[in-house]
């Protein structure tokens, strides 16, 4: 059944949405929805720079072309993670501080919204399949028997899936609260 792929799909994108909030050291990853304004299109910096983080508190940007700089900066200025940039000419660094109190738990309530976005998405995708089984049923393909049977094996699917996002949830949760 193509279900259970998209219900992975699903969570996998529950996930890269976590790797996008800050938690207490840098992570390259914090960067992925930055989008730069590069010659008129709006590029991934990813595509632009080499991202790495040489020490806990610091992600450094080296920009394949040096142009871009100013325009990679502009990006992360105006974007809603409130980091500010170093540059030096070659490189851009930037330091992450450590989180305050209710910082943290800012970022556990944001991480619990996009946990309950990726169960909406999950339930969306069961009630596809269910609404597909019934069709199924309703065409004469399935006995009523089987359709149950269907039916019930789409929603454990589902609640493992959901159980496995919950666990997620928890564990990014204690890593933004590590201090």
């Amino acid at each position: 059944m193509d279900l259970e792929a998209s219900m992975r799909k699903s969570l996998e994108s529950t996930q890269r949405t976590f790797n996008t909030i800050r938690t207490g050291r840098a992570n390259p990853s914090l960067l992925d929805k930055i989008q730069v304004e590069y010659y008129g299109a709006d590029t991934p910096l990813k595509s632009l720079a080499t991202l790495s983080t040489p020490d806990a508190q610091t992600i450094q940007i080296q920009p394949f072309d040096s142009s871009a700089m100013g325009l990679i900066e502009k990006a992360i200025a105006t974007s809603d993670l409130g980091l500010t940039c170093n540059n030096d000419g070659k490189v851009i660094r930037i330091n992450i501080p450590p989180l305050t109190e209710a910082r943290r738990k800012d970022f556990c309530k944001l991480a619990a919204k996009y946990a309950e976005e990726g169960k909406v998405a999950l339930r969306n995708i069961r009630r596809d399949g269910i609404d597909r089984i019934k069709k199924q049923e309703k065409d004469g393909e399935l006995s009523e028997d089987q359709s149950r049977d269907q039916q019930d094996k789409v929603q454990k699917q589902t609640d493992k899936f959901i159980a496995e996002l919950d666990k997620q949830l928890a564990e990014k949760e204690a890593d933004i609260l590590k201090v």
